[in-house]
């Protein structure tokens, strides 16, 4: 069995404000910050699979890449999963471009399922995770996400989604990308 997952790895454009966010919530938000070469967003999360639906899923992949064009995206405001009560994931959001990325994302999650290839069924929220959270000291976050909710966190062109191996370890995952198409619809 293989864990997938189809997404974007988003370029170096964001990795120094989290660099400084991480800094300033140091001392009250413990978790596993995302190491910067790991940011990405998350068309559909799939889960494991056989080596023969890997297959079936990089053909949906490339079915969909040719029915979108590149997609510019502007990056803005921090926000939390599922919410600042039970806070576990720390977020960049999408301000431009957040339309063209659901409807990928929706031609991904349908296109895979003509195949009988399902998986989660949240709501997809463009949004980049940049910590996950196991402790937090909650006024704090929430001054933090007040800080930064229209703060704009740079931008990037969206041109390529991928099929993506994710292989957790102790230190964290590590992901491999089995195969990426280029956006050209």
């Amino acid at each position: 069995m293989v864990r997938i997952f189809v997404g974007f790895f988003t370029t170096k454009s964001i990795q120094e404000q989290v660099e400084k966010i991480r800094q300033q919530a140091d001392d009250f938000i413990k978790g596993k910050w995302v190491e910067p070469q790991n940011y990405h967003m998350t068309f559909q999360f799939i889960g494991d699979v056989s080596e023969e639906k890997v297959m079936d899923i990089i053909k949906c992949v490339q079915e969909v890449s040719q029915r979108h064009k590149a997609i510019k995206v502007k990056y803005r405001s921090l926000g939390v999963f599922p919410d600042v009560d039970r806070a576990r994931v720390l977020w960049i959001g999408v301000s431009e471009g957040a339309d063209g990325l659901k409807d990928l994302a929706k031609d991904v999650y349908h296109t895979n399922r003509k195949f009988g290839i399902k998986s989660d069924s949240k709501p997809f929220h463009p949004h980049v995770t940049i910590c996950r959270i196991k402790e937090y000291d909650k006024r704090k976050l929430k001054a933090l996400l007040k800080k930064y909710e229209k703060a704009s966190f740079g931008e990037d062109t969206v041109d390529k989604i991928s099929v993506i191996r994710s292989s957790l370890t102790s230190v964290g995952p590590i992901y491999s990308v089995l195969e990426e198409f280029y956006l050209n619809g």
